[in-house]
């Protein structure tokens, strides 16, 4: 299974056709169908159905997407690993993270290192834990930011100096928008919208069941995210309270929703993580002693 098949694969699933794929690789269609052929009969599945004028992935065929994505975008990464190993500085850094304002400290860190460094350039990834972890785990992140809790006890860290608020995103003019704080017994008998995290694993380190305590099972959980961006629209269309933290908050201000921190409070703080023993690019190593030496002064 070669690279350079891997991305014709990629490219017909993107344009829907081997006429279309041959045109942007600029390559001919009988060479095309025919490494895909050999591609199917090497793995032993059918990765296309094939309609008169489209080509649609099979299950296999999207299997073998998600797949060859991750293989392409690590030998990028790898390849432009070594290629900035020619500059005197430079080359990419992949972050990834949850919706947090957190992420202005890495951007600040970000601008003052491109300030000295201009051949630098970094690549943002969005996700839970759970992906963040993942891709990290993979090699297609170089640094991890995760709200607490969270197990990050096979990774090295820093403790960003930041905390996230909880709190419950809503309509304004939804019942429970007339209260400053939102306690335990308001969410009840409410439909809420709750991330992965929070309904997932055990009670123990989950620090809104254990807020919630005893009760927490009795929630009326009508739908689960992993990111904010699609709890606010679920909230807008008046399915349910999303229970989240407080980055929503700005964005919410100029719509059509709102945001009421718990009582009692509940923070959470933050990490940025990376694999243990890891071998850092240039480019990654000045940008972890550059956060060593921020949050160090924090």
């Amino acid at each position: 299974m070669e690279i350079r098949v891997l991305r014709y694969f990629l490219a017909i699933a993107r344009e829907g056709s081997i006429t279309n794929a041959a045109n942007f690789l600029h390559v001919t269609q009988p060479t095309l169908s025919r490494q895909i052929r050999d591609l199917e009969e090497e793995l032993g599945q059918k990765f296309f159905t094939r309609g008169s004028h489209n080509m649609t992935l099979t299950a296999e065929g999207m299997i073998l997407r998600k797949r060859a994505e991750e293989i392409i975008s690590m030998v990028d990464k790898t390849e432009a690993e070594f290629s900035s190993m020619e500059n005197l500085v430079g080359g990419d850094i992949y972050i990834g993270g949850g919706e947090t304002d957190a992420i202005k400290l890495i951007a600040k860190i970000a601008k003052e290192l491109r300030a000295s460094y201009p051949d630098i350039h970094y690549h943002l990834y969005s996700g839970n834990s759970e992906d963040v972890t993942d891709r990290l785990d993979k090699g297609l992140l170089d640094f991890g930011i995760l709200i607490q809790p969270a197990d990050i006890s096979k990774y090295d860290y820093i403790n960003i100096p930041a905390k996230d608020t909880w709190g419950v995103v809503m309509r304004k003019d939804s019942p429970l928008a007339s209260k400053e704080a939102i306690r335990k017994e308001d969410l009840l008998n409410v439909p809420l919208i709750c991330s992965r995290q929070v309904i997932s694993g055990e009670r123990r380190g989950n620090e809104f069941a254990e807020w919630f305590g005893k009760e927490f099972d009795q929630l009326d959980i009508v739908t689960t995210f992993n990111l904010v961006y699609n709890a606010a629209i679920m909230v807008e269309a008046g399915i349910g309270y999303a229970v989240t933290i407080d980055k929503i908050a700005n964005t919410a201000e100029s719509s059509n929703l709102c945001f009421r921190p718990l009582e009692p409070r509940l923070d959470s703080g933050l990490n940025i993580i990376w694999k243990k023993y890891q071998v850092f690019s240039s480019a990654a190593r000045l940008f972890l002693e550059q956060l060593r030496e921020t949050f160090a002064e924090a």
